[in-house]
């Protein structure tokens, strides 16, 4: 039921993602409102015929831009394509509004039109963007195969997303020790947690470094690429849809449901 969907948005979709190796700003259509997100094909990326995808989201108060800017050289070097879209309140990423549906629905758009490998779709996410990298590859972890985030952790609202999670997808972590935000016990928790679930969860503590991302960014992408670059899926992926009840307040409460055939 969804194809035709894909279809149209794919056929919508401005051919400027095709252009020269450049960071380009696109648009698209989503849960009735329009979205905006950054996109960069490498030439590399583009001779390939299938490079892995990288879903880049970024902190609360910033855009796609700050981060896609981040990963463009790795991203040349390595033949990655980069897709970094806005969150629709650029304060923080929210279930309802930047829930599974609109990022399945932007990924297959990008995917299909740049051909990209569908079992390489990979998330990496910082501050507000590290936790909702997280539980978007808890409730999609036969979609994503494996998430990376820089300052980010998980609460005890999540620990339900954690036991459903049907696919132990590999997960890497990367904190200052001196974070303000992500204090050390918080994200150990959350490493924890996770694996005392069957995953095999990773956490990088940086000495002396604080929350600020950006200008070890080179360092850390390089990082978190070469944890990425080893997962794969075994199998096409699976795209599982959710349903929020109409009651739902701001805590990420999902309710199951089956994805037609």
């Amino acid at each position: 039921m969804l194809r035709p969907i894909l279809v149209t948005l794919v056929l919508l979709c401005a051919p400027s993602v095709c252009a020269a190796e450049k960071v380009v700003k696109e648009t698209f259509g989503s849960g009735g409102r329009i979205r905006t997100y950054y996109v960069f094909v490498s030439d590399k990326a583009r001779a390939s015929g299938s490079a892995p995808l990288l879903v880049l989201l970024h902190g609360s108060g910033r855009d796609g831009r700050s981060l896609i800017d981040k990963w463009e050289p790795l991203a040349k070097k390595e033949g990655i394509i980069l897709v970094a879209p806005d969150a629709l309140n650029r304060q923080g990423w929210h279930m309802r509004d930047d829930g599974p549906d609109f990022f399945y629905a932007l990924v297959e758009m990008v995917r299909i039109q740049l051909d990209a490998d569908p079992r390489r779709l990979f998330l990496f996410g910082h501050s507000a963007g590290a936790i909702h990298s997280l539980a978007m590859a808890l409730l999609e972890s036969e979609y994503f195969a494996g998430v990376a985030v820089h300052a980010g952790a998980l609460t005890a609202d999540h620990a339900p997303f954690m036991d459903r999670a049907p696919r132990k997808i590999p997960i890497s972590i990367w904190v200052g020790t001196n974070d303000p935000l992500f204090p050390l016990p918080a994200v150990r928790a959350t490493r924890d947690a996770l694996n005392s679930r069957g995953f095999s969860s990773e956490l990088i503590e940086i000495k002396g470094h604080t929350h600020w991302y950006y200008d070890r960014a080179p360092e850390i992408n390089k990082d978190a690429w070469t944890f990425l670059q080893k997962a794969r899926l075994a199998e096409d992926p699976k795209y599982q849809r959710y349903e929020i009840p109409k009651d739902g307040g701001g805590a990420p409460t999902f309710y199951q449901v089956v994805t037609p055939e």
